[in-house]
């Protein structure tokens, strides 16, 4: 099963990897563990990654007035990984688009 669930491209982590070009950011797996990152962001992207930070997110709760009254719901909680690369590599994620 795919732990890295999709890359994190926010104006917050756009200007991560502008101060810093070697690191990313992605959204991954909540059971997913450091190594498990690192191995599959090297098969996905062939670099070489130098240090993996993790953070859990809770999911926060939202309420919205619609024409049917209250509607009451929860985002789903994630886990990010802020992936730190060898020095002078790179990822691009736009160049298949």
């Amino acid at each position: 099963m795919a732990k890295v669930i999709r890359p994190l491209v926010t104006e917050k982590m756009t200007g991560i990897t502008e101060k810093m070009n070697n690191r990313f950011g992605f959204i991954v797996a909540p059971d997913a563990n450091k190594i498990e990152i690192k191995q599959e962001i090297q098969k996905l992207y062939n670099v070489t990654v130098v240090d993996v930070n993790t953070m859990k997110y809770a999911g926060k709760r939202q309420s919205r007035w619609t024409k049917a009254g209250l509607v009451k719901g929860q985002k789903p909680a994630f886990k990010k990984a802020i992936v730190t690369l060898k020095e002078g590599e790179t990822i691009d994620f736009y160049s298949n688009i």
